[in-house]
């Protein structure tokens, strides 16, 4: 195998494995260093006895992940607020033509589910996004963990039971969520209050991610009116020059706000019985330094090659 021919067989799997890792680690330099890590350890392994490129680049990368998992959770634990995913664009376009394929992506890399995978062990969690997001054969799944096929079985019963048990029900519609966005947008920025309440469910979670690096509630809130009630300040305090449009992240429509060109604030909404059920907001800039607009369109340059 020539030097361009080991190039050409890693960049033709980039994409599945950076999604592999994302979704192991929920942050885009975690999952950079793993894939790079992999391609250090594809271009100098004996390729002689490569027999599947694919599989075994996807098993070195979930087995970094898999490391780097436990490394980082210390680093979760020490995280000033509440946790969150970095968002990252997913609008995969002519990339994943298939519904069905662009759904369950698109699920599977929502922050919703991101936050349920935090619960999972490092090996549940592989063996999740391998089989579920993915679709990965069990022996593979197995051969990847170096565990049984009946041990991969188990743990992806037990993980699967796990996300169902506690991943929120939410309406799927794409073009719904899109709708509430705007509307959304529009009430805060008009300053009508009543009008933006009417959008909440009286339950609604506000859930920030700032760590402590940016001005954000550190604890979560809950109801329509406490909810309401912030996000309507929030829109009325708005820097000059802050820039809002709707961009495709994590799988959804997201309301990204700008100052300058640098991304300020991420904001996305979870969608059930036609009102907001839950709330992301994200403003912790380390997570947001990924996202950069030019001339009104994305570009982040991490995300161009993905296929999360």
């Amino acid at each position: 195998m020539t030097a361009d021919t080991v190039t050409d067989v890693f960049e033709e799997n980039r994409a599945v494995l950076t999604g592999v890792a994302y979704r192991m680690l929920g942050r885009v330099a975690d999952a950079e260093d793993v894939v790079q890590d992999a391609w250090l350890r594809w271009s100098s392994a004996d390729r002689e006895d490569v027999r599947e490129p694919r599989a075994f680049l996807v098993r070195v990368t979930t087995r970094l992940a898999i490391d780097r998992l436990r490394h980082v959770r210390s680093r979760h634990e020490a995280y000033v607020g509440p946790w969150l995913p970095e968002p990252v664009v997913t609008a995969y376009g002519l990339s994943v033509p298939d519904t069905v394929e662009h759904a369950v992506l698109a699920e599977s890399v929502s922050l919703a589910v991101l936050v349920v995978l935090e619960s999972l062990s490092p090996l549940e969690r592989a063996v999740f996004v391998l089989r579920e997001a993915f679709g990965f054969p069990y022996a593979e799944i197995a051969t990847t963990l170096d565990r049984s096929e009946a041990a991969v079985r188990q743990l992806a019963g037990r993980a699967r039971r796990h996300v169902e048990e506690r991943k929120p029900r939410y309406d799927v519609d794409p073009a719904l969520r899109r709708d509430l966005t705007e509307r959304f947008l529009a009430a805060a920025s008009g300053g009508d209050l009543k009008r933006l309440l009417a959008l909440l469910a009286p339950d609604v979670r506000l859930v920030s991610d700032s760590g402590g690096k940016s001005k954000a509630p550190r604890r979560i809130i809950e109801s329509a009116d406490k909810v309401g009630r912030f996000l309507f300040a929030v829109g009325q305090d708005r820097p000059e020059g802050m820039e809002a449009r709707i961009v495709e992240l994590n799988g959804g429509p997201a309301l990204v706000l700008t100052v300058g060109g640098r991304t300020d604030t991420v904001f996305q909404v979870e969608v059930a019985k036609g009102v907001v059920q839950d709330a992301y907001l994200i403003r912790n800039p380390d997570k947001l330094a990924g996202l950069s607009f030019v001339q009104g369109d994305v570009s982040a340059a991490v995300t161009s090659a993905w296929r999360v």
